[in-house]
């Protein structure tokens, strides 16, 4: 999927749509942003030493799991991050990188939806996590 098709599933827009490819591999959501380094989010963390925050590496995971409900997405619903346990970030993400996140969900009691997810950065991990979101329509 490129990002005018994430669209159709997703709410997010502009600044926050936070990938830019996906794909479903199986049970497994594939995400891709890729850092150019002017994005909203690096201005001032860090000056001289930009890093990609830990809080939208997880939003980027989420986002990516999204994909996974396709069609069975309601239309007009919205995500809502309902909790983030076990996070663990093991590397940066910088300006220059191509994020990439492997998410899956692990568990549904409508409207809620538990997953995990792991951020890569050419092939080494960057952060994994366990988050739930709920998906209220209105």
């Amino acid at each position: 999927m490129n990002q005018e098709e994430i669209k159709k599933l997703l709410p997010h827009r502009d600044n926050m749509l936070l990938v830019e490819e996906a794909q479903v591999d199986g049970e497994t959501a594939v995400g891709r942003y890729h850092v150019r380094g002017d994005e909203w989010f690096l201005q001032g963390h860090f000056p001289g030493n930009s890093v990609v925050p830990g809080v939208v590496l997880c939003e980027m995971m989420a986002q990516a799991t999204c994909v996974l409900l396709g069609e069975q997405l309601p239309q007009g619903a919205t995500p809502y991050f309902t909790s983030m346990n076990n996070v663990r970030f093991k590397s940066p993400v910088k300006p220059g990188d191509t994020f990439e996140s492997r998410c899956k969900l692990t568990r549904v009691k409508k409207p809620f939806y538990f997953a995990e997810g792991e951020g890569y950065v050419d092939g080494k991990l960057s952060v994994k996590a366990e988050f739930s979101f709920a998906l209220i329509e209105g």
